[in-house]
């Protein structure tokens, strides 16, 4: 049974939740979620989510990142095997970039890429059986914002949970802040995010923003950054 804030325990049945808002005969499982013969059964504590027309997931305040098909995430290399890049995600496994999951990427136009580069990727593979792998390209084959991060931008972690408020469009921080300052942000699903701004202090300030509204209402959010200059 679900309660009226949709919060879910390992093991509750979410069929009927699934049914009232699913659009269409197939549905898309995201993280909290599995299919167990004909029912969606969470696998963890936390808030249940829908979004149009056929995406469920369970959001929770769990500190290690466990990858899902399709995530946007920052992460950083540290290594080579092969023809694959090794990329820290935050997960049990380092994730795997071929040299080839870049826009216009060959065999003679390989990336240039350095132990320390921040990548930003889409989750390609996610499953128990096989390592993570991400890729930078989109099924267009365009980039569309993904690959080698600039350096001159501040690396830092929050909670999945801030994450993925930053990314929800009921949250209006981003927003907020974008009236006021010059500043790009990529946020990752896996709890890592990267600032751009015209100056250091600028960005510790936008930084602190960010990791202080993790538990603000939209109404605190407003009055936390109303006299903010």
């Amino acid at each position: 049974m679900i309660d009226s804030n949709n919060i879910v325990l390992p093991g509750d049945v979410v069929n009927d939740y699934v049914d009232a808002h699913g659009k269409c005969n197939k549905v898309k499982l995201g993280p909290g979620l599995h299919l167990e013969k004909h029912d969606v059964v969470a696998c963890k504590a936390g808030k249940l989510h829908y979004k149009a027309p056929n995406v469920f997931w369970i959001d929770s305040h769990q500190k290690r990142y466990v990858p899902s098909k399709g995530d946007y995430v920052v992460g950083v290399t540290v290594g080579r095997q092969g023809d694959f890049y090794k990329v820290d995600i935050g997960s049990s496994d380092l994730a795997l970039l071929n040299f080839l999951s870049f826009e216009g990427a060959s065999k003679r136009n390989k990336p240039n890429i350095s132990n320390g580069d921040v990548i930003f990727g889409r989750l390609v593979v996610a499953n128990k059986e096989m390592e993570p792998e991400i890729s930078c390209v989109e099924s267009s084959g365009k980039a569309n914002g993904l690959g080698v991060l600039p350096k001159d931008g501040l690396l830092f972690h929050v909670s999945l949970n801030l994450s993925r408020k930053l990314l929800s469009p009921e949250c209006i921080l981003l927003p907020e802040l974008g009236s006021r300052f010059c500043f790009e942000i990529v946020i990752g699903m896996n709890g890592r995010i990267v600032l751009f701004s015209k100056t250091i202090n600028q960005i510790l300030m936008l930084v602190k923003l960010v990791v202080s509204s993790e538990y603000l209402t939209n109404s605190e959010i407003l009055k936390s950054i109303t006299f903010v200059k």
